[in-house]
This record gives C-alpha cells, structure tokens and sequence, in this order.
C-alpha cells in the first residue's frame, strides 16, 4: 500500500474502540504504528479510546504524540478546518 511521496502527509483515523484491556502493552504498540506511520508521511489519530486508555497515554506523556479521542456525540464533532475571517472593528467594510 503506498501513501504518496515521502514528504506528502496523510492525517489517518486509528479507531481503538475494540482494545478491551487498556495497559501499557497497548500504549507502546500505539506508539510504534505512529513512529512507523510518520516514517511513511502518515500521521495516526487514536479515535474510540476508552477513557483508561487515555489516562494511560496522558501518563506516559504522549498524548500529544499520539492525539488520542474518546467516543465522540455527532454534536460535539469539530468542526472542519477552513479559514477563518477576521476584521478590526475601527476599520471599515467596504
């Protein structure tokens, strides 16, 4: 399976939803398929954590590694990323 080019970067979702047993086995696997997914231009976003899992990734101090998400409602969704505008209220609209 190829992802592009070395320098293209692909954002993927990791669904997790099926771990039963959150432990440390579990983190380090984790951190291995996102060491061996960024290799590859591929970034892993852990989605479905359960709420053990992500203390236990928060623990070892890779939450920010590892970008993991519990189950999320649709409402509480973000929303996609687009640009924002901005305008200083002494300047006027023309």
């Amino acid at each position: 399976m190829s992802f592009g080019g070395k320098h293209s970067l692909y954002d993927v979702d990791y669904d997790v939803g099926h771990v039963r047993r959150a432990d440390f086995a579990a983190v380090d696997a984790l951190a291995r398929a996102q060491l061996n997914a960024r290799r590859l231009g591929v970034r892993l976003h852990v989605v479905n954590a359960s709420r053990e899992l992500q203390q236990l990734i928060r623990f070892a101090g890779l939450e920010e590694v590892l970008d993991a998400r519990g189950r999320r409602e649709t409402e509480q969704r973000e929303e996609p990323l687009g640009v924002e505008e901005r305008s200083e209220a002494r300047d006027p609209s023309v």
